[in-house]
């Protein structure tokens, strides 16, 4: 099967994505960025499709830490809700992904946790900056 990653991150181990394309292939494309990297996706296609062909989850639950990938897909269950980078809210399954897009799959709490966590985790191993 083909890969849904753009050329530079071919070389980049992939993860299986939650969606496969399998129609409208012949809509222009347009870049967007997940967590800061690049991906690809196809105009007209929502956020949460664009998302779910690069990886298998949306977000994170801000709950129990447990992948959300969306759940009805229609605007009704409140699962698929992403921040972009400059923080502003926006639900996956009814928001259209546009060219430059930046959103992000945590919160700026769990990143900053996992940050923590890294160097915390260098500094017991003697390797802290």
């Amino acid at each position: 099967m083909p890969s849904n990653l753009p050329s530079s991150q071919a070389s980049k181990p992939a993860c299986e994505p939650q969606f496969v394309r399998i129609a409208e292939t012949g809509r222009a494309p347009l870049r967007f960025y997940i967590d800061g990297d690049e991906a690809s996706a196809l105009q007209g296609d929502t956020l949460l499709t664009a998302v779910l062909m690069q990886q298998r989850r949306v977000r994170n639950s801000e709950f129990s830490g447990a992948p959300r990938a969306g759940f009805c897909l229609i605007g009704a269950c409140q699962d698929c809700w992403m921040r972009t980078e400059d923080g502003q809210r926006i639900r996956a399954c009814s928001t259209l992904v546009t060219e430059g897009m930046r959103v992000l799959t945590q919160s700026r709490a769990a990143r900053a946790d996992a940050a923590v966590a890294g160097v915390a985790g260098l500094a017991a191993q003697g390797d802290a900056p």
